[in-house]
């Protein structure tokens, strides 16, 4: 089967980090910068080379396929294919026994020429021109950094086993390029072991049963054995976005309201030492080559939670039956808002205590004492008060009058922040209670009552990016 065009390494099921797994991410990492000359370029060089001939040319070639749609995950198929051409091409013909010592610099030269021509056939980036304008290594290291911002919602959707079935056999080789693209560029932000490891799985799942003569009942059983790896990728991509995006600390805040919203009744005492946890496995993990940094790590937070949270709500101890701590996790991150207890007004921070040296911690409780209160507002709201608290402590702590500066923006928070919050926790909290048709027909009739000039079909085109993005964020759980 692997002359049909799979390669070795994609293609086993392989547990343990072997020496060949420990070279895919060794070169996956090169790749990345590989314009780049920072640590020499004998350095560069030999590591590429090294990789290349441990590998062979067709993992080589696959894993160069995953580290660039990764890396410009916003790239088309075939600005991919052209790249990734180039610098298979530059390791075969400059690896070679007989290659001159001269050869891999000129031909990263050229590469790096090449992205900056009219008319490049390589992904778009709106910093290469900038990049372009400078020259030799500074050139190389400048178009090393430029990175494509990950998918805001993953665009992979897994094809019927009948139409992955017909394109394997149509052209196996064709086949499995077009899904590591697709699925690197849609998971940009997973970390690279458990990238490699779902892919090599999905594809041995594909060359098993696309020959078996029960191809159905095959499926099946795959399917059902990889699925802690393929929720573990979609769930970690979405976390490790968070982080690329948030920081630890803001990252920490949001894993914080979300649990506040699944158990409104527990303390910020109770959740903020998990939520800071939280925040530690995926600064640990999004960026490690460790093959089960993220499967371990996410597997001690989850014995955390459960320990401190199962015999306070009875979702959670359900959740926590389990003796898979994975498949607990994901069963705590799917659960649903839970309904916003009865509780008095939330007490705001005086300005000493959002202006003091501990100034984080009263605004994170403040925070969370919101979330609790509006369980079904989503993060996209939530981060968006964390800024704005944030702006305020910058605006005014350091102001001439930090005390009116304070009383000024704080007025008019408390006067906006009450109704918007009422709005977007509503509306949210229809989203989860209706059908997706009547979550869209009452958003239109609420939007027509408030813009009454505007008439349905000019509304309905607009609702569309809104409803998508709160698809993505309520899912996120």
């Amino acid at each position: 089967m692997l002359g049909m065009g799979f390669p070795a390494l994609l293609f086993g099921r392989r547990r343990k980090t072997s020496p060949t797994m420990r070279a895919a991410l060794t070169l996956l990492l090169l790749l990345a910068a590989v314009h780049a000359e920072h640590r020499g370029r004998a350095y560069v060089r030999d590591k590429v080379c090294q990789e290349f001939k441990t590998l062979g040319k067709e993992n080589f070639r696959t894993l160069t396929i995953i580290a660039n749609s990764r890396k410009y995950s916003n790239a088309t198929f075939e600005e991919i294919n052209h790249l990734v051409r180039e610098i298979v091409s530059l390791a075969e013909t400059c690896c070679a026994d007989d290659a001159d010592p001269s050869c891999y610099d000129a031909g990263s030269s050229a590469l790096s020429a090449k992205s900056c021509s009219k008319g490049s056939p390589f992904p778009t980036h709106p910093g290469t021109a900038g990049c372009c304008a400078h020259e030799g290594l500074e050139r190389k290291l400048c178009l090393a950094a430029l990175r494509h911002p990950p998918q805001e919602l993953p665009r992979y959707v897994q094809p019927s086993n009948e139409e992955l079935c017909q394109a394997f056999k149509t052209d196996p080789k064709d086949f499995a390029d077009r899904f590591l693209y697709e699925y690197a560029s849609s998971y940009s932000e997973a970390p690279l072991p458990v990238l490699l490891g779902s892919t090599r799985t999905f594809l041995s799942m594909v060359s098993t049963c696309c020959i078996s003569p029960m191809p159905t009942a095959c499926f099946l059983k795959e399917k059902l054995e990889r699925k802690s790896l393929s929720l573990l990728t979609l769930m970690s991509n979405r976390a490790c976005s968070r982080f690329m995006a948030y920081g630890k600390d803001k990252l920490t805040f949001s894993y914080l309201t979300a649990l506040a919203q699944k158990m409104p009744s527990a303390s910020f005492e109770d959740l903020f030492p998990l939520s800071e946890d939280a925040a530690e496995v995926f600064s640990q993990c999004c960026d490690s080559v460790a093959e089960d940094c993220m499967q371990k790590k996410l597997s001690e937070h989850t014995a955390k939670v459960c320990a401190a949270l199962s015999a306070r709500d009875e979702r959670f101890a359900d959740c926590c039956k389990g003796k898979n701590l994975m498949q607990n996790y994901f069963c705590i991150s799917a659960l649903p808002p839970a309904l916003a207890p009865k509780l008095p007004e939330a007490q705001k921070p005086t300005g000493e205590q959002l202006c003091g040296e501990d100034a984080a911690p009263h605004t994170k409780r403040y925070l969370f004492e919101l979330a609790r209160r509006h369980t079904n507002t989503p993060d996209v709201f939530l981060s968006k008060l964390y800024d704005a608290t944030e702006n305020v402590r910058e605006e005014c702590c350091f102001a001439k009058d930090a005390s009116a500066c304070l009383d000024s923006k704080c007025q008019k928070m408390g006067k906006e922040l009450p109704p918007f919050l009422e709005k977007a926790n509503r509306l949210c909290r229809q989203y989860t209670e209706l059908t997706f048709l009547d979550f869209k027909k009452r958003l239109r009739e609420t939007l027509t009552q408030t813009m009454a000039a505007a008439s349905p079909e000019l509304l309905l085109p607009q609702l569309t990016p809104l409803v998508l993005r709160l698809q993505g964020e309520l899912g996120a759980g």
